[in-house]
């Protein structure tokens, strides 16, 4: 999953950006308002994690102009302010949550997987299609009951198949949810992660549940065995 993250201490910015893509998100960064919203604008993220005071426009302003323009991202603010009226306000302002500096990380990656579970749509907390097992808070794969290790890339592409199985993604969407803003590499990337895939998660198991729509993408389905 894509994560956006708008924080102006650069210590601070590199530490997030390290923790999160070590959990398995894609990771952009901005420094201020403007270019949030720029990138925000050019740029499918799964959530925003904001800090309120950020130069030029801030951390409130970019959120509910966000939201005015029709943005529902889920939102996760940070201030190094301690007060109800600055939660109340980065509510008011659209956000989603709310978290006071100094934070506890763990508590953070937390607050974004309830986020991204939210969503617009049903999100569970362990996504299931057929035997597989999908546990993002945990970050653990299991297919039969039989765990499977999956590298952080692997598993965030297994993820966003997860939770759109049985609808066609897009290897446009996978680089999007699956890779920062910088990346400019080929997009045949993309197959070669697939095919890992399917060798860890299908082979062993005589399954085929990822599919391969040509000229299209990818769909997950329910386990299906594979032929013989």
């Amino acid at each position: 999953m894509r994560i956006l993250v708008v924080e102006d201490e650069g210590t601070l910015a590199k530490a997030l950006r390290r923790g999160l893509e070590a959990e398995g998100f894609a990771v952009d960064v901005a420094h201020d308002g403007e270019d949030a919203l720029w990138r925000a604008s050019s740029n499918h993220f799964d959530a925003i994690v904001l800090d309120i005071m950020i130069p030029k426009v801030n951390g409130f302003r970019v959120c509910s102009r966000l939201r005015e323009r029709g943005d529902w991202t889920p939102i996760l603010m940070l201030t190094a302010k301690d007060g109800e009226l600055d939660e109340a306000e980065a509510l008011d302002n659209g956000a989603d949550d709310f978290l006071t500096k100094p934070f506890s990380y763990v508590v953070l990656v937390a607050r974004i997987r309830a986020l991204l579970r939210r969503g617009q749509s049903e999100r569970p907390s362990v996504l299931e299609v057929g035997d597989l097992v999908v546990d993002p808070g945990q970050h653990r794969v299991c297919r039969g009951g039989e765990e499977v290790t999956l590298t952080a890339k692997e598993f965030s592409i297994l993820e966003i198949l997860s939770r759109n199985a049985g609808r066609v993604v897009t290897k446009t969407m996978i680089l999007d949810h699956a890779w920062d803003f910088a990346f400019d590499g080929e997009p045949n990337i993309v197959e070669v992660h697939i095919s890992s895939l399917r060798r860890k998660i299908d082979r062993p198991f005589a399954c085929h549940s990822i599919e391969t729509i040509r000229g299209v993408g990818y769909r997950l389905m329910p386990q299906r065995m594979a032929d013989v």
